[in-house]
Parts: structure tokens; sequence; C-alpha cells
């Protein structure tokens, strides 16, 4: 609504969020739902909003952003809006703000170059996180899922070795706890500390109350570099054990032997999943280069399920020795990037303490090479301990031609995968992954037609992730709407120059509120708590 008034959006060029192909439609909102999509509408109480010459389509639905700490904020949700988002889900990589015990140390080191600046406290179950973040001002939609290591965390700490039959009660008890409070599917990170520590047997049994509700578990594999196919495998494995929908988070093959050859296996063990009947998907970010914890260079061995105590190793002589020791080898199943990319791949993106912002936006090995480190493991090392493991990083880990063919994946869709850290030199993606995929996907390189990349960045996942009535423009759908010049909506961030939001966005609404008019923010709280709801299948 405009001062009170239906909204009337007026000859454009309509996607309404599926594969086929665009109409020359008019839009009519009314209140937070879109009433009629047809050419020719009348409606003389209306605001007319004259979208000639622009595509007019569904809010862009980001199904992994790690923002979930971000609503306890000063939110104004300007590097997701003024791209065209108006859906996103938090709790992805197995890391989730709830369940908790305490935000130990310990925790905020694991959680905060991820999920950045978190809370002084937040509610200990997931049910109550979501209250919390329904109560929370919200420029746009979010929805969550439950993540695996918050929930291993919360019984067993940083712990390696098994689980108890008692503690994988507990666990159980936690994801069908959010499951039924509405979390939108359950999240693993195996790549990390400590999920690392379990084996897909384990994750089967976790996850028991998800295969239980026909949910989506969403994967952050064991390996995207040398154990790429035998991750995917695992991953393939979990959900056939479990039940459930399967969706791989920022499917990529990292490292620089594996390039174009690698990927290509991956894809042919998905195929051939889905013709067995697996419901499986994926995602992908425009990038060739990801964004992460630096604390992801230290190998399972060296924290031995106590980072904190890592950490502070990390600040003598010894222990730096042990951590350059540890990365001088090859691991089966944990990706050593030191040496599959090399530390002048890997670029210094966030740090908290003042005197270490000199290290930013420098590759690892020149920051290390320029202020007199005897070489980069030994910056890495008293990053990580200064910073309680507090730092973030961005690897360049991909080549143009892995993510295109992935793009073109009839079965993958868009993401961001923004991480929260607190820094002015993020990844690009923060402001600019969706946006990027209409430039340079669509514009200017042809690898997606118009109503693919739309398609991908809208219906299907906000289909995969259960969130009803969003992600298409159709009657009675929610009046997430955008119009846009397709030659003027661009992204502007890159890397080295990266805290630039999109430009040329000329209406966003959220939940029928105009929320961005020619990139300037209106409404700052029109996005709305998402829930899941689940039809229970009990496994026989």
């Amino acid at each position: 609504m405009i001062d009170g008034k239906p909204v009337l959006i007026r000859g454009g060029l309509v996607y309404d969020g599926s594969p086929g192909a665009p109409r020359a439609c008019d839009v009519l909102i009314r209140g937070d739902r879109i009433v009629k999509v047809a050419p020719g509408i009348s409606e003389p109480a209306a605001h007319e909003v004259d979208a000639r010459g622009c595509v007019v389509c569904p809010g862009f639905v980001d199904i992994h952003r790690h923002l979930d700490a971000r609503p306890f904020t000063d939110w104004r949700g300007e590097a997701e809006l003024r791209q065209g988002i108006t859906t996103a889900v938090a709790g992805n990589c197995g890391f989730s703000l709830a369940p908790m015990v305490a935000l130990t140390d310990q925790l905020r080191a694991h959680l905060e170059p991820i999920l950045g600046l978190l809370p002084e406290a937040v509610p200990a179950g997931f049910p109550g996180y979501l209250r919390a973040l329904d109560r929370a001002a919200k420029p746009l939609n979010l929805a969550a899922m439950v993540g695996t290591g918050s929930v291993r965390i919360a019984v067993k700490g940083f712990a390696a070795g098994r689980w108890t039959a008692e503690e994988m009660a507990r666990a159980q008890a936690m994801i069908e706890e959010a499951l039924d409070a509405g979390a939108c599917g359950v999240s693993l990170g195996i790549m990390y500390v400590p999920e690392c520590y379990a084996g897909r047997e384990e994750f089967a049994r976790l996850l028991r109350p998800l295969g239980e509700r026909g949910g989506v578990c969403a994967v952050h594999i064991r390996g995207e570099g040398d154990s790429l196919v035998d991750s995917v495998k695992e991953a393939v494995d979990i959900a056939r054990l479990t039940g459930c929908a399967l969706h791989i988070s920022h499917f990529k093959s990292c490292g620089v032997d594996n390039w174009r050859r690698e990927i290509h296996r991956a894809i042919d063990v998905i195929n051939a999943a889905r013709s067995a009947g697996l419901d499986l998907t994926c995602d992908f970010y425009p990038y060739t280069g990801g964004s992460t914890a630096l604390t992801t260079m230290l190998p399972p061995d060296y924290i031995a399920g106590d980072l904190v105590g890592a950490l502070r190793r990390l600040g003598t002589e010894r222990g730096v020795a042990a951590f350059r020791d540890s990365i001088s080898r090859f691991y089966p199943d944990w990706d050593n990037f030191a040496l599959t990319l090399g530390w002048e791949r890997i670029i210094i993106s966030s740090v908290r303490h003042a005197h270490n912002r000199r290290y930013l936006g420098m590759t690892v090995a020149d920051a290390a090479s320029r202020f007199g480190f005897p070489d980069a493991a030994a910056l890495a090392a008293h990053l990580m301990h200064d910073e309680a493991g507090a730092t973030a990083i961005i690897n360049m880990s991909m080549c143009q031609d892995d993510v295109d063919t992935v793009a073109g994946l009839p079965y993958a869709m868009v993401v961001s995968d923004a991480i929260y850290a607190q820094t002015d030199t993020p990844h690009p993606r923060m402001f600019g992954a969706q946006p990027r995929i209409l430039r340079e996907y669509v514009r200017e390189r042809g690898v997606l037609s118009m109503q693919q990349a739309i398609h991908k960045m809208t219906a299907m996942p906000a289909r995969r992730m259960g969130l009803a009535g969003r992600g298409e423009l159709k009657e009675g759908f929610f009046a997430d709407v955008l119009v846009f010049d397709p030659e003027q909506f661009r992204d502007n961030a890159v890397f080295g120059d990266s805290a630039k939001p999109a430009t040329g966005l000329q209406w966003a609404f959220v939940n029928g509120v105009p929320a961005v008019r020619d990139d300037a923010l209106l409404a700052q709280g029109a996005g709305r708590l998402l829930r899941r709801r689940y039809n229970r299948q009990e496994r026989t």
C-alpha cells in the first residue's frame, strides 16, 4: 500500500518466478497480497507505478545468508534490499544462533567470523530464538534453519568422539523441537569442527526427526577440494539413510589442480542420485572466491576438540611450529588450502583489533612478506591467536568455467553465502550477488536467460525451503515485488572495493509495503518471520 491505496504496477514485463516466458502485464497489490496479474487492469483508486521498459518480478529469495544475529543489531537492510532480496534464510552450514547453552569465549571464536558480533545473550532453545526474531524489527522476511553444529556444541561442546546414546537422544530432541517451532530445515557443516568428527551413520541418526517430517537437509559437505567427489557421496548416503531431501550448499570445486575436472565427476554422482529418486538440489554464488573464518585453516587434529586451547598455542613458538608442520601435509578427509590453494590466494578480509587492520585486503603471503613475518604460517598464527579466532578470509579457490557449469544445472539456484563479520572490506557478495547474476551471467555473458536467472532466485529457493506464498507473482501470493530496468540494475561491489551497494532498483515491495524506491530505503520494518509447517511422515 502507498498512502493507504492499493498499488497498480502498470506496463511492465512480468517474470512470475516460473521458468516460462515473461508476459506484458499489470500487477495489482492490495494490502500484503497480489490480487491480480493481467493486462489492462483497471483500478481507479490505486497508486500507479509506471513500469514501462522494466522487469517486474518476485523479490529475490536468498536461502544462504549468515544473518542469524543481524536482527538483534541496528539493522536497516541496505545490503540486502538494494540488491532485491526480500526474503533470506539463516542457520546455514551448521551455524545457527540456537540452540545454545552459553556464549562462551570458544563459541564466540567459532561463530563471530561467520555470524558477526553476537548479542550478549540469546534464547537457549530454538523456539525462543524464533520468538525473539518475530519480535525484532525486520526490513525483510526471515526464515531459519537449525544447525547441527550448534546442536552438537550445545550437547557435547567441541569435543571429538562419538555420540553417546544419551547425547544423541538430547540432540534429536533439540532438532525435533526446532522443526516443530518452524525451522525451515536442518543444516550440516561437516567441514567444520566439531561436526567433522562425526560420520555418515551418526548424521543419519541425528537427522531422524527431519526424515520423519520430509524436510530438507542443507549440507556444507566435508571437502570441496581433493575430496569433493567422496564428500558428495557421503552427503548422498546421509540423505538416503535419513529419508530426507538433500540440498548441497555452495556447490563448487576448490584447488587449482581440481579445476575443470572434479566438478564434472561430482555432478555425475548427483545426477545418478537424482535418477535413482533422491530429491537433491544445490546452490552456488556467482564469484570465484569464497569467504569463511581463518580458523578453517586449522587442521582438526591440531584443534583436537579444544579451539580455545589451539588458539592459545598459536601464540607460542612451539605452537606456531606445530601449526606449520600440520599444514605441510595432505589429509584424506580435510581440505588443506594452505597446500591446494596457497597463502597467496587467501585474502584477509576482517579483523576486530585496530592494530591488525593494516593487513586487510592483502593476501596472507603478501602481508607476511611486507610486515616481516618469517612466513605466511606465522602471520596466520598471529592473527588467529591475537584475534581469538575472529578473523575472516576470502579464498580465491574456484575457476569461472566451473562456476558457469554449476550455474547451468537445472537444479542449481542462486545464493550469496554472505557472512556478517564486522568489517568494511567484506566479500562483494554481501552487497551484490543477485544483481551480479543479472548483469554478468545474463546480460553480458549469456550464461543464463533472464527467466532462468529469476527462477533460480525466486520460486526455486522459496519452494525448496517450503516458504509458502513466496517467490512467485501469482494471485494470492504475498506482495514481495521488484521493479527494475534490466539495463541499469547492477552490482557495484568488487574485490578490493567491496562495500558498495547495488544500484538501479526502482522499487522493492516487502509484503506490499514499499521498502526501496530509486535506490533509497523507505520502510524499515515490513519483514516478517516465516515458519515452515511439516506433515509428519512416520517411518516404518
